[in-house]
């Protein structure tokens, strides 16, 4: 894609600290009625990952991995910092101001100062084919890295950016099949385990960011189908399932061994959300469109909803 001028932006949002192992997914509570709900992306970004964190929003693009910043307020943006040349998927910036980013096929992550663009630290976690570094969550002393294609995920120490990545095998409950697996990663409401939703299964699984051994949550007869993105809020969870264009919304028990489906959340705006940010009373989903060709004039877009309904 070819990298376009944007403009420059801030975004208004600080990110709440969770129990536990939590960093950065909370919402504020900071008014957003009067921000506009839909949020145009540069024609053929490709949009899959965001974060909201210090006044400021982070996309990240599957064509060459630009991270665009935008102006929730005003809805502007630019391109912060340029791409290796494959994706830029899931994303979480920590109170530094620093943005953790799966790296997609490129089997990799990296970490950038939103403040600069500089690249601070570059991950290679495999050179097995194939990968695919999907999502990311930050800890209390780790950032946790799912891989959609292999039956691991990977953790990175936050205290000594430039220590060795570790690769973390999964088991128990966690079955490797074809297709997507380890999607989306959040953490339980206690901060002692993660939560991953396993696409291929419509499952949601409780790990053990030790050992690895997974759990199936138990939600009753509910699948999350084409899950993707979680957003943990106290003890709401946010699923996003991206190809069913829809939010369901789980109330998890604190240990994140149990849920309920409360609501499902959907817009005529969505088209293929994959990923979502709270800030305010509202959620922001950057569109992917996976069922439309992209080129290089593809429209792409971010759309708030509200998530006042949930109690």
């Amino acid at each position: 894609m070819p990298h376009l001028v944007r403009r420059l932006t801030t975004l208004l949002t600080v990110p709440a600290v969770l129990l536990g192992l939590v960093g950065t997914s909370a919402a504020t509570a900071a008014p957003s009625t009067s921000f506009p709900t839909r949020i145009e992306l540069p024609d053929g970004f490709q949009p899959e990952g965001i974060a909201i964190a210090r006044g400021t929003a982070y996309f990240g693009s599957r064509a060459d991995g630009d991270i665009y910043a935008a102006d929730l307020r005003t809805g502007r943006g630019k391109v912060i910092s340029q791409g290796p040349g494959t994706g830029s998927l899931g994303m979480k910036v920590d109170r530094f101001g620093r943005l953790f980013v799966a790296g997609a096929a490129g089997g990799n992550g990296r970490v950038i100062d939103t403040r600069t663009g500089k690249i601070l630290a570059s991950y290679t976690f495999t050179t097995a084919t194939p990968t695919f570094v999907n999502d990311v969550i930050l800890g209390k002393d780790a950032a946790y890295f799912t891989d959609s294609t292999q039956p691991v995920f990977y953790k990175v120490s936050l205290g000594r950016l430039t220590a060795k990545p570790q690769t973390i095998p999964l088991s128990g409950d966690y079955q490797h099949l074809p297709g997507n697996n380890a999607n989306g990663i959040s953490l339980t409401p206690d901060g002692r385990a993660l939560i991953m939703v396993q696409s291929s299964t419509g499952f949601l699984l409780r790990v053990d960011p030790r050992t690895g051994v997974a759990r199936r949550i138990d939600i009753g007869d509910a699948l999350m189908t084409n899950g993707d993105g979680l957003l943990l809020v106290g003890r709401t969870l946010y699923v996003v399932q991206n190809r069913s264009n829809q939010i369901s919304v789980l109330t998890l028990n604190k240990s994140g061994t149990k849920g309920t489906v409360v609501d499902q959340i959907t817009s005529t705006d969505f088209d293929v959300p994959t990923t979502v940010a709270a800030f305010g009373n509202r959620l922001y989903l950057p569109n992917a469109r996976f069922s439309t060709p992209p080129t290089p004039t593809t429209p792409y877009w971010v759309t708030a909803v509200s998530r006042s309904r949930v109690r």
